[in-house]
């Protein structure tokens, strides 16, 4: 998959109201949620125990925590976007988010992404992304959500 490349405010507002673009599949396997739980301190055992899963879960199996989920946007945000010329990028805020379906251990994910708007605040671009994140064979996201950068883009 090939990345848009973005210098400036200007380059970046070519692509309001339009989809950027769709980063490739990613595996979300049960050592990352392990990893997860151990980073967050959640250990439910939705996420940990796949025996109790199998016997207990109306999943059958773990499930990524939505917050794993949702951590993993920037990686896929950067196999869309390489943003350039920026001395500072913010994650400024989520608005909007909703967990639409769990995702099973295992699964694969994506996340589609628009730029919904766009604002210079005094030099300084803050952006308004629509995220979905897609799992494989499903109709269902993962979640929605509108995540907000700031880009303090370098005069040219």
């Amino acid at each position: 998959m090939s990345r848009i490349v973005v210098n400036s405010h200007a380059e970046l507002e070519q692509f309001l109201g339009k989809e950027i673009g769709v980063s490739d599949y990613l595996t979300i396997t049960q050592e990352q949620i392990n990893l997860f739980a151990d980073a967050t301190l959640d250990h439910q055992w939705i996420h940990t125990d796949a025996e109790r899963c199998a016997k207990e879960s109306p999943f059958t199996t773990t499930i990524a925590h939505g917050y794993l989920n949702l951590s993993i946007l920037p990686h896929l945000w950067e196999q869309i976007v390489e943003v350039r010329n920026s001395k500072l990028t913010v994650n400024y805020g989520i608005e909007k988010l909703r967990f639409g379906q769990a995702v099973k251990v295992n699964s694969e994910v994506r996340v589609r992404c628009k730029l919904n708007s766009l604002v210079n605040l005094r030099g300084v671009s803050k952006a308004e992304i629509q995220a979905t994140m897609e799992i494989k064979d499903s109709k269902k996201p993962a979640f929605e959500a509108t995540i907000v950068f700031l880009y303090n883009f370098i005069e040219q």
